[in-house]
């Protein structure tokens, strides 16, 4: 069974920085590419970033571009999000995703102004 759990969220003023975290497990994790997802309130989950399964190669959604990293560890089965120069627009909760399987509970972010 695909587990998820994702973990950094907080509460961060304006311009600040934040570092989530996704714990894997159930699956080959360093076979599959992975995703991080957010839900801000009133809105649609919207894919933020995502990174093949090597880690060669990844994307972010404009709106985050220059702002927030993806990276993974495939000894520690564990996906990242570093997010810098956060605003309130980012204010959402944050999902990783495995290309099959369910959600996780997510982390709850919320930037101050």
């Amino acid at each position: 069974e695909v587990r998820l759990v994702e973990s950094g969220g907080g509460l961060v003023q304006d311009g600040g920085s934040l570092r989530l975290s996704c714990a894997a497990s159930g699956f080959s994790f360093s076979s599959y590419a992975m995703s991080w997802y957010r839900r801000a309130p009133g809105k649609e989950r919207e894919l933020v970033a995502r990174i093949t399964s090597a880690g060669g190669s990844t994307s972010v959604a404009d709106s985050v571009k220059g702002r927030f990293t993806i990276s993974r560890d495939n000894a520690k089965n564990t996906v990242y999000l570093q997010m810098n120069s956060l605003s309130p627009e980012d204010t959402a909760v944050y999902y990783c995703k495995a290309p099959f399987g369910g959600w996780g509970q997510g982390t709850q972010v919320t930037v101050s102004s």
